[in-house]
């Protein structure tokens, strides 16, 4: 069945290594065997172009890849999914082209495949790094049970802008804690054993800078300089090498005013080089061909030339290595060295999948049939989908809501909205397929929910393709709307961002709520004061009005599959809201990019009555929300802030300890953060830095003593001297429930 594969396992078991692993000589092995368009072809990825299972692709674009696969002359491709299409698509690569080299099939697996987590932005606000593992498990292991072993995930861009759509892709502006959460995720996704049957490949994505975009645009500029780019947007790319990442995806931006594709100082110098990365570059979809609009490429052929050059090993969709790569070898633009290191590389992530030993071991339809949407599988999605949720207000303790004989008025379209929780980039989530809040909220069933939509947010059916059509004319709910509201015990307000409005190509020049929603929340607040806020939207948004006027805010996000549950559970007191923003929430969108662990200036600012300082005339300096910011239905108190040592060397720690009070009446978690700040360097540096955090889970009037070891390795950075290291001199250590905390300890780093 699989030729000379075949032939070529069976020969490594009579060769000796002679210092070469078996996956090194057989890679090296069938490389000899293969033509120069067969090398090229496995440096090529199509997009799925005709129904596998259906009659014979018509049209000769289609012919012609078709022709392409039967040939040997595709490496992967993209958005074929089900065991039956793989299946065919594979039996062709394996069955009747001259190698038989099974290909490797990916997928855009962002937040689950059929079963829907919360988007990353809102995972990351957990905390809980196993609960982001095991979330990635569950996507890996419904991708594999379809048929696919590669994901373009995680995305692991730092993001400051939430004008950008893409954060909701990501872990937010921290680059520690974006680091660990990489990590978690090509854990969760890759497993222990690549080979294993329910692993799939990881991909760190966008290789770089692609969450700087000039004004949150995407696609745009980003404009960074080397500390930056070192200091903040690579630690999380790093911390994916370290972890065993297998692939990378190179960003659509520029970075040093070269596109990222065809940056070998990125691709080269930095993941290959100083790394050691030994995976693969994949380009993202026809950012090769993208080179030319750039002002970079005169060409396809240089475009080409160009990328695989610097070293990106595959091609998505721009067709150009295909059809220009063998005449830049022939003409000695590209070197075949050059061709060979990137077959090599793709060879051995499909070695490492276990592809080689069975290229059909994605395709068990048994297992297909029964893992889709287990109940386990969406018992783990409700777990983290409530760990996501963050409190950003609870005045007077309005919630948790009583269970029993309460009216509780539910407004808003989102309420009812069984789509939009499972947000953009839902892999194979069907649409309408979450549980809504009205449902989450109907399955307590001791009070009455009366349930009216007051306004139309969007109109009509979304999709990835399209622009939402928002309502900005319609009022026609509204007297239903106050009506409900006014004879009701508490209203909650579902409000926020319809599923597709936050992800790839949806950047917002407005922060405020979509459409009429803000008009509608301001009318019933005037008619009841007992409004809770559940906002359902994929990027930080500019909620000042609310935030001055409605007594509780929940933070909601899109949440997945089990959203209305997780929802309800929170909101009735089920669980008890841990989470804690990963993003800081602007005043207004004037503020933007807005982050914590930023530089002083020479003119700081605390008061806007001070002209010639670093301030807003209109609006105070801090976010309306920081980072790590997030409330409980309980109380903690921080006291008895402690350092074992006033000084240390480099070789040396110390330890930090703070004791945490649950002083409230309910058994609550807090997220304990550490953070850092270098008084003095040879660059400027932030204000603070999150260099550590730990979950505690408390009972009413506990107290537990939290310790932190400081070390070298908190301490370093990227210095003026351009290496990792750190310097003499004084930090000062803070710890608390959010990066705004302002007591501190003072240690000196010595000699």
């Amino acid at each position: 069945m699989r030729k000379l594969i075949t032939l070529l396992l069976s020969t490594l078991l009579l060769i000796s290594c002679d210092n070469k692993s078996e996956k090194e000589i057989f890679i090296n092995d069938l490389l000899s065997q293969m033509t120069l368009d067969e090398k090229i072809g496995q440096m090529n990825q199509y997009n799925g172009f005709w129904d596998a299972t259906g009659p014979m692709p018509e049209g000769e674009y289609q012919k012609s890849r078709y022709r392409d696969l039967k040939n040997g002359l595709v490496g992967s491709m993209l958005n074929v999914t089900g065991v039956d299409n793989v299946r065919a698509l594979q039996k062709i690569a394996v069955e009747e082209t001259r190698l038989g080299i099974p290909l490797i099939f990916a997928f855009d697996v962002i937040h689950g495949y059929q079963t829907i987590s919360p988007i990353p932005l809102a995972e990351s606000s957990s905390w809980d790094l196993e609960a982001i593992e095991k979330s990635a498990r569950v996507a890996a292991i419904e991708a594999s049970a379809a048929g696919l072993n590669w994901t373009f995930a995680p995305m692991v861009d730092i993001s400051r802008d939430a004008r950008w759509g893409r954060v909701m892709e990501g872990a937010g502006e921290d680059p520690f804690l974006g680091s660990l959460i990489a990590k978690a995720r090509v854990k969760g996704f890759q497993g222990n054993d690549l080979s294993d049957y329910n692993t799939i490949a990881a991909c760190a994505k966008h290789f770089t800078s692609y969450g700087f975009a000039e004004a949150g645009r995407d696609y745009n500029t980003a404009d960074t300089n080397e500390y930056t780019l070192f200091n903040t947007i690579l630690p999380p790319f790093k911390a994916a090498v370290d972890a065993g990442v297998s692939t990378f995806m190179n960003s659509f931006n520029t970075v040093d005013e070269i596109p990222a594709t065809g940056s070998s100082f990125l691709q080269r110098d930095i993941l290959k080089g100083e790394w050691g990365f030994d995976g693969f570059v994949v380009s993202d979809w026809g950012s090769i061909g993208e080179m030319i609009p750039h002002g970079y490429a005169r060409d396809g052929a240089h475009a080409a030339e160009i990328a695989a050059n610097a070293g990106s090993d595959m091609d998505m969709e721009s067709s150009l290595y295909i059809r220009k790569l063998d005449e830049l070898v022939t003409s000695g633009k590209v070197d075949i060295s050059i061709v060979d290191d990137a077959v090599k590389r793709i060879l051995g992530v499909k070695y490492d999948l276990g592809l080689f030993d069975d290229p059909y071991k994605y395709c068990n339809k048994d297992r297909e049939k029964n893992v889709l949407g287990s109940k386990e599988n969406q018992e783990a999605v409700l777990d983290i989908a409530k760990k996501s949720i963050v409190l950003l207000k609870n005045d007077d303790a309005l919630l948790p809501l009583k269970k029993k004989n309460q009216t509780i008025a539910l407004i808003g379209q989102l309420a009812n909205d069984k789509n939009s929780a499972i947000g953009n980039w839902r892999g194979r989530g069907a649409s309408n397929s979450a549980v809504s809040v009205l449902e989450g909220l109907n399955s307590y069933k001791e009070n009455k929910v009366i349930y009216t939509k007051g306004v139309d947010l969007y109109y009509g059916e979304t999709n990835f393709f399209t622009r939402v059509d928002v309502n900005y004319n319609d009022r026609s709910g509204f007297n239903r709307a106050r009506s409900v509201a006014k004879s009701s015990d508490v209203v909650v307000m579902v409000l926020g961002e319809e599923g597709y409005q936050t992800g790839e190509g949806r950047s917002r020049t407005n922060l405020l709520l979509p459409g009429l929603q803000q008009e509608l929340l301001e009318e019933i607040y005037n008619v009841n004061k007992n409004v809770v806020l559940v906002l359902v939207n994929g990027r930080p948004l500019n909620i000042s009005w609310a935030d001055e006027n409605i007594p509780a805010i929940v933070e909601a996000w899109q949440l997945g599959s089990q959203a209305g549950n997780a929802i309800a559970q929170v909101l009735y007191g089920d669980y008890n809201p841990s989470g804690k923003l990963t993003m800081s929430f602007p005043r207004n969108v004037g503020q933007v990019p807005i982050y914590y662990n930023y530089k002083n200036t020479g003119r700081p600012s605390k008061s806007q009555k001070v002209v010639t300082a670093s301030a807003y005339s209109d609006v105070e300096n801090s976010p309306i929300y920081p980072f790590g910011y997030g409330l409980s239905y309980t109380s903690f108190n921080y006291s008895d802030l402690t350092l074992s040592s006033e000084e240390m060397n480099n070789k040396q720690s110390i330890i930090a300890s703070v004791t945490l009070t649950n002083s409230g009446k309910y058994k609550g978690k807090e997220v304990v953060q550490l953070y850092i700040r270098d008084l003095h360097g040879s660059l400027s540096r932030p204000l603070k830095e999150l260099k550590g955090f730990e979950m505690l889970e408390l009972e009413p009037g506990e107290s537990k003593k939290v310790d932190f070891t400081i070390d070298n390795s908190l301490l370093k950075y990227y210095t003026v001297n351009k290496k990792w290291e750190s310097e003499l001199g004084d930090f000062y250590v803070y710890i608390g429930g959010n990066s705004d905390v302002d007591s501190f300890k003072k240690f000196e780093l010595i000699n």
